[in-house]
């Protein structure tokens, strides 16, 4: 499953927000140096999602706000219900 995003670091908490056009929204605290907020994405989604980290991957948007994460083994019903702000 391939999940679009719009990661805002420096937040103020760690948490999934509202969607935005065609993404969803996710807060990190982390900042964006060092891939610290793509890091901090990836376990918060892991955690979100109940799946291990390793099944999650950034495959658009390194260095960019928009992403594309792909969840293996993730299905829609268990995303969509777990994604609810």
């Amino acid at each position: 499953m391939f999940l679009s995003l719009k990661v805002q670091p420096r937040a103020s908490a760690d948490a999934v927000a509202e969607a935005v056009g065609n993404e969803l929204k996710i807060k990190v605290t982390a900042p964006p140096v060092d891939a610290a907020a793509n890091e901090a994405l990836l376990r918060l989604l892991a955690g979100v999602l109940e799946c291990r980290r390793g099944d999650l991957q950034i495959v658009r948007g390194q260095t960019s706000r928009h992403k594309v994460v792909f969840a293996r083994g993730v299905s829609l019903e268990r995303a969509s219900a777990r994604l609810r702000p």
